[in-house]
């Protein structure tokens, strides 16, 4: 076999025309990236994608430092554009780096390597930069939408604050559900009759009696002013405890000594663990409540009826940026309500819901619109117009059946009209001068869309009337 030539490693980039333009991909790495560099220039020379230059550099300061020295010995900084895959959370400090030297940069989805081929990482940025010139510079139309590319938008001060805010809290509420079905377990191995008096038993009040009284015995033997001292208020009643006390005389909860004291140890970290968590939540609800009314954005989701401080700060946090979506169709796609259509010529034809989209933001337009159907808005007179239309009727039970759909077109109506005053807004100050202060954001006004309903329709973007040439027939 034929001694492969080694090709030096320090080879210098040779200049390109200064008018053209540069496509790089970068493989993101947990230390180490790599970027592969494609134009036309490029692909003259070396005839294939792959065969182009690549450079690694280093997840740090220097490292994207001399990134953008490489790029400068190509072209200008305003003559290239840059793609990298959404991995995790690694490509957030190369992101914002780019972002500050405006940079334009996008992103796609993580791609799905083919199988049977030789992977390495300068392969992988080759191929994303392949892609960025193919949309870009050719004008490509990929069939595949997790292939197309987006261009990357910083989010607002607001959707920065709110982001690790919303997912802290996210959590924190997993770990409290966690720890509420735990004691759970432990009240029904110690004392399910507990339940009887309290229906919760991780209630505040309920785990103070628990904390302190924490076997059916000490309960039992416990004097009624003591009981008393625990409970908050007139709750529970006098006649509850008494109640209470005669349960726990007669409980069927464990009586094995080596098995209580592990219960009751693990308990009593659990309650603490609780009320740390509640308390962490509290602060959370605090600051994420006061981001959202000193914000533009929060203002204008809270006028609207069904929305409260926690639903506007998870929709700011999901969002980032309203010019990350190109319509409202993309905003439901991302949010979970977008319809997917299956059709086969005339015997098959069936729509539902994507599997695609936020899972927590699917909950949180539920919720939403739940709210609002049961007050007194305009959404809820659209419900119930929706209703007779698109939901059967059973003659049975004399109620609608399949309520869901017609709950869908409402939280479809609502995701529209979000994406309309963010976008209204974002258009406002996009076009505001240097300097200048920004006036009063526009609200959602409750009569302009009753208006609207009864037929006065007023587009919110005024387009130009244009001339039009009409043939009169002889």
């Amino acid at each position: 076999m034929a001694n492969r030539r080694k090709v030096p490693s320090n080879l210098s980039a040779l200049p390109m025309f200064r008018r053209e333009f540069i496509y790089i991909g970068v493989d993101i790495g947990k230390f180490k990236h790599v970027a592969g560099f494609i134009s036309k220039t490029l692909l003259e020379r070396h005839q294939h994608f792959e065969h182009c230059p690549a450079f690694v550099f280093e997840q740090s300061r220097e490292g994207f430092r001399a990134l953008v020295e490489r790029i400068r010995s190509y072209c200008p900084l305003e003559h290239c554009f840059i793609v990298m895959e959404q991995t995790g959370h690694y490509h957030r400090p190369l992101l914002q780096y780019l972002l500050e030297l405006d940079i334009p940069v996008y992103v796609m989805h993580v791609q799905n390597r083919q199988g049977g081929m030789l992977k390495t990482d300068k392969r992988d940025a080759l191929g994303l930069a392949n892609h960025l010139y193919n949309q870009l510079a050719l004008g490509v139309q990929v069939e595949n939408k997790l292939q197309a590319i987006r261009r990357a938008v910083p989010p607002s001060e607001a959707a920065a604050q709110l982001k690790g805010l919303m997912r802290h809290r996210y959590e924190l509420a997993i770990e409290a559900t966690q720890r509420k079905n735990k004691l759970t377990a432990i009240c029904d191995e110690l004392f399910p009759e507990f339940t009887q008096v309290f229906k919760n038993p991780n209630l505040p009040t309920a785990l103070d009696l628990r904390e302190k009284f924490s076997t059916p015995h000490a309960v039992a033997t416990a004097t009624l002013v003591a009981l008393r001292d625990v409970r908050k208020k007139n709750y529970p009643s006098e006649a509850q405890l008494i109640l209470l006390q005669q349960l726990a005389a007669q409980s069927i909860g464990t009586k094995n000594l080596a098995r209580q004291r592990g219960l009751l140890l693990e308990q009593e970290l659990l309650i603490k663990e609780m009320r740390l968590i509640q308390e962490h939540m509290e602060r959370l609800d605090m600051e994420i409540a006061q981001v959202v009314e000193h914000s533009r954005e929060g203002q204008i989701l809270l006028s609207i009826p069904p929305i409260c401080p926690m639903y506007a700060a998870a929709i700011l946090a999901t969002i980032g940026h309203i010019a990350n979506f190109e319509d409202s169709g993309h905003l439901k796609a991302y949010f979970g309500w977008a319809p997917k259509r299956a059709q086969t010529g005339a015997s098959f034809d069936r729509a539902r819901l994507t599997q695609g989209g936020s899972r927590e933001m699917k909950k949180v337009m539920y919720l939403v619109a739940w709210n609002a159907v049961k007050s007194e808005t305009e959404w809820a007179s659209l419900y119930k117009r929706l209703v007779p239309r698109l939901c059967t009727y059973d003659e049975r039970t004399q109620t609608y059946k399949g309520r869901g759909k017609a709950l869908g077109h409402v939280i479809g109506r609502l995701i529209t009209l979000i994406y309309a005053l963010l976008k209204q807004d974002d258009e406002i100050l996009s076009h505001l001068s240097p300097g200048a202060e920004p006036p009063e954001p526009i609200l959602y006004d409750p009569d302009l869309h009753k208006r609207h309903r009864t037929g006065h329709y007023r587009p919110i973007r005024k387009e130009q009337t244009t001339n039009r040439i009409v043939q009169v027939e002889p």
